[in-house]
């Protein structure tokens, strides 16, 4: 265990096992493939051809190099092959049965000290470990497809692992440049076991007809700027992969959350695992082509059934960042825009941050000086709501306080004009409520901006039970004209984005507080190995432990699940009055300003 890893056998020679191989040729590891499919094997040699001349043609290597790295790997259908070895990777079916099998080989074939790495993301590295002749060399090393370009490999230790494999194999890691996450036995490990679960409940989101693919996809996307949206992920990583894990996951954790949604198994059952075959979530050109076609869920377009209401005027009701964001956003589309806040004061200082706001556009050449002057002339300040008097459309960004905005909606009942469409932007509270505050319910809709909504491209369009299907037009029409992405979605705790992120962070606060990983550790597993732009902590701290807090109890309550529970760690930090950033602390501290 000592000694160098130079020569490397990878045991499977699918994406990930051509992947893991690629990688280790270029970092100058002598690499043998083995696979008992000699189809599987030409194609990872076709594969490490292709890949090596893409960089030759972008001046990464050499061709001299190229053809090294191409004489460094060898492929072989019999385990035999792996005898000289000094480490061997295995990345075969994610079943026991399977994985038992090739462990049980190579304890015959391999030298005593050959390290055993399990590429596994969800099964028990200690079971199969325990089942090995020498449990000690035997780890996992979890790489992230695709395996050239993630940089997160996690080193998974059991409770036998030689402290002497995992250095070796760390060393490893660092050489092919990426960045190793050393990590206990637990299914799912951090990466996948924060991922799949947040891909569960979007499974099970869309299962329940809440909201279309499309929209659960693209809300994640420009909501969260996650790389892909969550179901476009089961597709490319398999429904019947995801349900493997989840299946481990559960029988690890018995957490509901982690529970495979039915359509999971529908899916995989049916043949319809995703990508690789051509169709899971959405239907693709072939098996195995990441090309969308058309199919019988695919949205006809943007035509509505109703007809949209004239708006040609905005009231924004609040002082705050979210209200002079979003009066900024409707100004620049060219609405008459009446921002109304508590006091001429505060409305003017709102007026002014705008205008802040749209000095730096200019500044960045991202506008204009005289579309800088055209936009603040269209926004008036006023320091009553008696200004809406005249408004087509009234946005409320007031306190996330459901007593302070039934009381605002109540008064908007009585100012607005017949017809003027009515809107909330709270994040989590129940439209409805803020709807049955006034005379008119079926004025009354949810339009949810994210912050900063200058930037941000998502608005999620809550439709309640009384919501007439006129005024869901007409928010949709105005909320493209903004140049804003709308979804849609049922009036119900978290709406999709907030419901989907926020377990996701609640878990990732549990596995500090189960002493599983550190705060470094996960924000680095989630950027590295998920695309994640911020960790889950760096999110937190930046949302606010408060309104992060605020908002997991209210999908507790919403939807009762024990697993939906806020962390008593989190309760914890809120309770010290340790909130983030906008505190100087909160999961970490921070400089004060």
């Amino acid at each position: 265990m000592d000694t160098p890893l130079s020569t490397i056998a990878v045991v499977g020679l699918g994406t990930m096992g051509t992947g893991i191989a690629d990688v280790l040729v270029r970092a100058g590891r002598e690499v043998i493939g083995i696979d008992i499919s000699d189809t599987a094997a030409a194609q990872a040699v076709a594969a490490l051809e292709a890949s090596t001349a893409r960089a030759v043609a972008r001046e990464r290597i050499t061709e001299e190099e190229r053809q090294d790295a191409l004489a460094r790997f060898r492929t072989f259908s019999d385990l035999h092959a792996a005898a000289d070895a000094d480490l061997v990777i295995e990345v075969v079916p994610e079943s026991y049965e399977a994985k038992h099998e090739v462990f049980r080989a190579l304890d015959g074939i391999v030298r005593p000290d050959t390290v055993l790495a399990t590429g596994t993301n969800a099964l028990s590295v200690t079971r199969l470990a325990a089942d090995s002749a020498h449990p000690e060399r035997v780890l996992g090393l979890h790489f992230f497809t695709p395996v050239q370009a993630m940089k997160l490999v996690e080193v998974v230790s059991s409770v036998l692992t030689d402290p002497r494999a995992v250095d070796a194999v760390t060393r490893l890691a660092h050489d092919l440049g990426k960045e190793p996450v050393a990590v206990g036995d637990r299914a799912g490990f951090i990466a996948d076991g924060l991922l799949f679960g947040y891909l569960n409940q979007a499974a099970a989101m869309y299962e329940a007809k809440y909201a279309s693919r499309e929209d659960i996809d693209a809300a994640m996307r420009l909501g969260c700027g996650l790389p892909m949206g969550p179901l476009a992920l089961l597709d490319l990583i398999g429904v019947d992969t995801a349900r493997t894990v989840l299946e481990a996951m559960y029988a690890d954790s018995h957490d509901r959350l982690h529970a495979p949604a039915p359509i999971l198994k529908q899916l995989s059952e049916a043949g319809l695992t995703g990508r690789k075959s051509g169709r899971g979530f959405y239907t693709y050109a072939a098996p195995g082509s990441g090309e969308v076609v058309r199919d019988a869920l695919t949205p006809l377009g943007s035509a509505e059934a109703a007809t949209g209401r004239e708006v040609r005027s905005v009231g924004v009701a609040g002082s705050g960042t979210m209200a002079s964001g979003i009066a900024e956003v409707f100004a620049k589309a060219g609405y008459e825009v009446v921002l109304a806040a508590r006091s001429q004061e505060k409305a003017d200082t709102a007026k002014a941050r705008i205008a802040k706001s749209l000095a730096r556009s200019v500044d960045k050449g991202r506008m204009t000086a005289e579309a800088r002057d055209t936009t603040l002339a269209l926004i008036t300040a006023a320091g009553t709501l008696d200004a809406f008097s005249e408004v087509d459309l009234a946005v409320e960004a007031v306190a996330e306080d459901l007593g302070i905005k039934q009381e605002l909606f109540a008064r908007l009942d009585k100012i607005c004009k017949p017809g003027a469409v009515l809107a909330t932007t709270t994040s989590s509270l129940p439209v409805v409520a803020c709807a049955r505050a006034t005379s008119r319910p079926q004025d009354v809709i949810g339009m949810h901006f994210f912050n900063p909504a200058p930037a941000m491209k998502l608005v999620e369009i809550v439709r309640t039970v009384l919501t007439g299907d006129d005024v869901h037009a007409t928010v949709r029409e105005v909320t493209t004209r903004i140049r804003k992405h709308p979804v849609d979605c049922g009036d119900r705790a978290g709406f999709i984005v907030n419901a989907l992120l926020f377990p996701y962070l609640n878990n990732a606060i549990k596995m500090v507080q189960d002493h599983y990983a550190t705060l470094d550790d996960i924000d680095a597993a989630m950027k590295l190995g998920g695309g994640y732009p911020m960790g889950p902590f760096e999110l937190l701290d930046v949302v606010g432990l408060d309104v992060s807090l605020a908002i997991e109890q209210v999908l507790h309550r919403e939807f009762r699940d024990p697993g939906l529970a806020p962390a008593p760690l989190l309760e914890h930090l809120v309770a010290a009055g340790c909130l983030g950033r906008k505190t100087g602390r909160g999961f970490r501290e921070y400089a004060r300003r």
